[in-house]
């Protein structure tokens, strides 16, 4: 018996291989989506551990820079110095596909183009290495965006991959082995009904043709028995 409860039919022998066709297409389009999911996941884990080292580096720089100057200056004047930022940004967040999965993309734009704005303090009474440390940050801001866009999409590609994969071992490994199962199943046992019939056939033929052969013996004895009462006829003649 199959897996499933099938009627053994030839409607449902249809349906099923025509569920089985289905399936198996549905199959291999699962696997080449898994397969360029991986691909571009992949793609993406590169670009991550890349912009990853050059984030850190330039945070490194930042820290450095930013340790020597708090060693250079006092702490209330490295707090008044940093206490109002004269520079703004505004982040929009848009969406594009990659193999039905969404993925974000961030947009950033400054309040102003101008490279100096990103100091809010005045030059005079500050120490170069924060001068340093401000502009390696501001240089690696960017790049901490573009990180924090690349992690959510790994981590969105990384779910796709999973329910695509699971999806695909469902097919593979039990829904097309129970269908073909069952038409198998299906086959055989309507194979062994056209055997029955054939058989059943067979022996109403033989059944009719013993009928057919008692008939014409009896017919025959008739007949003999007919023609032997008047022997005597065809001597007068």
């Amino acid at each position: 018996m199959p897996a499933i409860n099938v009627n053994p039919t030839r409607m449902e022998l249809t349906r099923l291989k025509t569920r089985l066709k289905t399936a198996q297409r549905g199959h291999k389009l699962l696997k080449d989506k898994r397969d360029e999911l991986m691909k571009q996941f992949l793609d993406v884990v590169r670009e991550n551990r890349a912009l990853r080292k050059k984030v850190e580096e330039g945070l490194m720089r930042s820290h450095g820079s930013f340790t020597v100057a708090s060693a250079l200056m006092s702490a209330e004047m490295l707090e008044q110095s940093l206490l109002y930022p004269k520079q703004s940004v505004e982040l929009d967040m848009t969406f594009h596909n990659i193999m039905s999965v969404n993925v974000p993309e961030y947009h950033f734009k400054t309040k102003s183009s101008d490279a100096g704005e990103i100091y809010p303090y005045g030059f005079a009474a500050t120490s170069g290495e924060l001068d340093d440390a401000v502009d390696a940050l501001a240089g690696v801001f960017q790049d901490m965006l573009r990180l924090a866009q690349i992690e959510k999409t790994s981590q969105l590609l990384a779910e796709e991959i999973e329910k695509t994969r699971r999806r695909v071992n469902a097919l593979e490994y039990v829904k097309i082995p129970q269908m073909q199962e069952a038409i198998k199943y299906i086959s055989m046992k309507l194979d062994e009904n056209e055997r029955s019939n054939t058989i059943r056939l067979m022996k109403v033929k033989d059944m009719l043709l013993k009928e057919a052969i008692e008939e014409k013996r009896e017919a025959d004895a008739r007949a003999v028995e007919a023609f032997g009462g008047h022997p005597e006829g065809p001597e007068e003649i």
